[in-house]
C-alpha cells in the first residue's frame, strides 16, 4: 500500500492534518464509477504547460489513465514523464504529482482493463487498450495506459473534517 514518508499540515485555520487514507479510500471507492474528471498537466518540449481532462482509475494503490499515441499528453510524457493530476473528489480537492510511465505488461494491462470495464467496454490488444469509444481527448484507439508514480500529493478538504495537507511519497 502506498503510504507517505512524510506529511505536512498546510492548514492555517487550526485544523489537523488530513490522513492520506482519506484521499486513497475515496479514490478507490469512487473510480471508475463516479462521474469524475481528472486533469493531467504535462510539459511540452518547449517548456510550456499542457492540460487535458481524462478518465482515471485507482487500481492496486496506483492511479492509471489513458491517452492515444498521437495526443499531446502522450507525446509530452514520452519526452518528459513529469506530470500533475488534479481532481475534485467527494469532500476533497486533490493534486497528485509524479511521473507517468506507460504500462505495456499484459497482466497489468488486463488487471486495469478489468476495473475500467465497470464503465467502459475496453479490451487489451497487444501492449495497449482499445474500445469502441472514449473521451474525445483520448484520441482514437489504441490507447496507451499510464501509471502515475506518486511523488507528492496535496489535499484540501471541502467537507468536515476540514484541513489542508501535503503528503510526500519518495
Amino acid at each position: 500500500m502506498t503510504e507517505p514518508i512524510s506529511t505536512k499540515n498546510l492548514d492555517r485555520s487550526g485544523f489537523a492534518e488530513l490522513p492520506w487514507s482519506r484521499a486513497r479510500d475515496v479514490l478507490a471507492a469512487d473510480t471508475p464509477t463516479a462521474d469524475l474528471t481528472f486533469f493531467v498537466a504535462t510539459v511540452r518540449p518547449d517548456g510550456r504547460p499542457h492540460s487535458a481532462g481524462v478518465g482515471a482509475i485507482w487500481v492496486d494503490d496506483a492511479l492509471y489513465f489513458v491517452g492515444g499515441p498521437g495526443t499531446r499528453r502522450s507525446r509530452n510524457l514520452a519526452a518528459n514523464p513529469a506530470c500533475s493530476i488534479s481532481v475534485r473528489l467527494r469532500g476533497l480537492d486533490l493534486v497528485l504529482e509524479g511521473e507517468a510511465h506507460r504500462v505495456t505488461d499484459g497482466a497489468e494491462l488486463e488487471r486495469v482493463a478489468e476495473v475500467y470495464r465497470t464503465g467502459w467496454p475496453v479490451t487489451v490488444e497487444g501492449d495497449a487498450l482499445t474500445a469502441p469509444y472514449s473521451a474525445p481527448s483520448a484520441g482514437p484507439p489504441p490507447y496507451h495506459l499510464y501509471r502515475l508514480v506518486l511523488r507528492t500529493a496535496f489535499g484540501v478538504a471541502s467537507a468536515e473534517p476540514y484541513g489542508a495537507t501535503r503528503w510526500d511519497f519518495r
